[in-house]
């Protein structure tokens, strides 16, 4: 019987040797390069890489009732103009989502569009309106029981689609400008590939 001990003890600690060595002998060759950009440098070292899109966001957390919200803003016609609003409720119950229904309803009418899924695992209901200053303003309301591939729970977006439009068209002349500005013979350079860049260094 101890023999036997032995042996699975053996198995043991042969087995972890194998699966442990690879993983040592693997560490040598640390990857920290991509297509000629590295990891830990800093990204004023590559001056043709176009800094920012088109909205930067910031996050807040613990805000009024909500545990957090992203806040997006403009770059380059609206410059620090929030122009997207997305609040993850604090509580994540289908009941408070109910409430909120109610009350928005209370509040702005019927939505005018559903855009949530016929199985009941999101609700996504949407209004739409045309401000005094004749901005479009979108807003929606949104559940989701299940689906991983969004927020789990209850989520309010308030948005200016019109304006967000306006300021991706100005950022692509910016990007346009900026290529521009880069040399035929460096945008040649950039443009080429081999191993070097496809492989991590």
């Amino acid at each position: 019987m101890a023999t036997i001990q032995n042996v699975l003890r053996w198995i043991v600690v042969f087995g972890f040797t194998i699966s442990v060595f690879p993983l040592l002998a693997a560490a040598e060759k640390v990857p920290h390069e991509i297509a000629g950009i590295v990891l830990g440098s800093s990204v004023n070292d590559y001056p043709e890489i176009i800094r920012t899109n088109f909205l930067k966001k910031v996050v807040i957390t613990d805000w009024h009732g909500f545990r957090k919200g992203v806040i997006s803003y403009g770059t380059c016609k609206y410059i620090d103009q929030i122009l997207k609003i997305d609040m993850k409720y604090q509580n994540k119950s289908k009941d408070f989502f109910q409430i909120l229904m109610k009350k928005f309803r209370k509040t702005f009418g019927e939505p005018h569009v559903w855009t949530g899924d016929s199985f009941g695992v999101m609700h996504v209901w949407k209004w739409q309106f045309i401000d005094k200053e004749q901005n479009r303003v979108n807003l929606k309301l949104q559940y989701n029981g299940k689906n991983s591939d969004e927020t789990i729970g209850n989520m309010v977006k308030l948005s200016y689609p019109g304006k967000i439009e306006e300021e991706r068209r100005c950022f692509v002349k910016v990007c346009e400008k900026t290529k521009n500005k880069i040399d035929a013979k460096r945008r040649e350079e950039l443009n080429q590939s081999d191993w070097s860049h496809l492989v991590p260094q």
